[in-house]
């Protein structure tokens, strides 16, 4: 039954990730798999020993194309600390795959500006894994 499993990319930051936030995406990414998922999750499955970053950019691509659905675990401010969310982001738009927030009470709308959490509020669908506060 392998060939039927759903395939996810799960975007999320990989630099400057707090041990709070490892914990809770290793729990998410070990529910998605415990319900029949294959996860892509970059911090494991993408070698980020890429001194330029391009062939990082590559696989996740690949990755994307390969999923059936992106989830996409957003932090807030995430310009500051790994802006490669955001580039995954474009080509899972690009893509147009099915988008689902794994952490949707952490997405805050931004009042009267445009932002990409804006945009994922109006795109993405709460994942049935969410993560709930």
């Amino acid at each position: 039954m392998a060939g039927l499993e759903k395939r996810v990319f799960l975007i999320c930051p990989v630099r400057g990730v707090t041990q709070a936030e490892q914990i809770e995406l290793a729990d998410y990414v070990r529910t998605l798999e415990d319900n029949g998922c294959r996860v892509h999750y970059p911090p494991r499955d993408t070698n980020q020993d890429d001194p330029v970053g391009d062939r990082i950019c590559r696989q996740n691509r690949a990755a994307i194309l390969a999923a059936d659905e992106v989830h996409v675990y957003w932090v807030n401010g995430e310009t500051t600390r790994s802006t490669g969310s955001y580039f995954d982001f474009g080509m899972a738009l690009m893509a147009e795959k099915p988008l689902y927030l794994a952490n949707p009470d952490d997405v805050l709308l931004t009042s009267g500006r445009k932002g990409f959490n804006n945009v994922l509020r109006r795109l993405a669908k709460d994942s049935p894994y969410a993560i709930r506060r």
